[in-house]
């Protein structure tokens, strides 16, 4: 695996501005939609024009680029009858589930000079996701197999998936980190990211709580902005 820099643990004051907006539960669709809005903004190129949309999506398997039908296991009844939606994605990766339970993260960011290289940029989204585990007392870590490559570990136990569309170097799609338990009984439908030999996992698996996503935002917050070096604001 490369080995990166560690980013600045300051931001300078004259670092591109970036809105942190909390969006709730929203459907898979009305956060793709959302996603674009953004990107166009983003694209455009003013300062302040990026953002990090933070939610929580209704229960849906998703189908990265590189997923087969194959890997998700229930029936299409089964999906109707557990109110689960499936739908294709232009992110990379396999297949996934998003719904309550997890706070889903999708940076809108127009990656500079310097910073146009994808896998640096999966890397410092694993980084801010350690960092912030640690902070609620979990060890987590990224994998060295090449099957696992985006996504943070506790053990053999997956807690966050990330899958990412890059266009012109303005970034969509994000991560998806478990913070209950409630998420994890439906990567029993699923070949979770064509990972045949790991489990999942979630914050409250691991520490006998589940934060709030306030609490859990507040401390995300701070190691995005130091990780990227942007000047985050927040608003609910």
């Amino acid at each position: 695996m490369e080995a990166y820099a560690t980013r600045p643990t300051e931001t300078r004051n004259d670092a591109p501005r970036l809105a942190a907006r909390w969006l709730g539960r929203v459907s898979y669709d009305r956060g793709l939609a959302l996603q674009r809005d953004a990107a166009a903004r983003a694209a455009a190129g003013a300062d302040g024009s990026e953002s990090l949309l933070l939610l929580e999506h209704e229960a849906v398997y998703t189908l990265g680029r590189n997923a087969s039908r194959d890997d998700v296991l229930w029936t299409a009844d089964r999906l109707e009858a557990l109110a689960i939606d499936l739908r294709e994605s232009d992110r990379g990766g396999k297949v996934t589930y998003h719904g309550p339970g997890q706070l889903v993260g999708y940076p809108i960011l127009r990656l500079e000079a310097g910073r146009r290289d994808v896998k640096r940029y999966v890397h410092d989204l694993e980084e801010v996701l350690i960092r912030t585990l640690a902070e609620l007392g979990v060890a987590s870590t990224r994998s060295d197999r090449r099957e696992r490559v985006t996504s943070v570990w506790v053990g053999n136990a997956k807690i966050a998936a990330i899958g990412i569309h890059v266009a012109r170097w303005v970034t969509t799609h994000g991560f998806a980190l478990n913070v209950t338990d409630e998420p994890l009984a439906a990567f029993a439908g699923i070949v979770p990211c064509g990972i045949t030999d790991g489990g999942v996992t979630s914050i409250e698996r691991e520490t006998g709580r589940a934060p709030g996503y306030q609490e859990l935002i507040d401390k995300l917050l701070p190691h995005f902005e130091a990780i990227f070096g942007r000047v985050v604001s927040y608003e609910l």
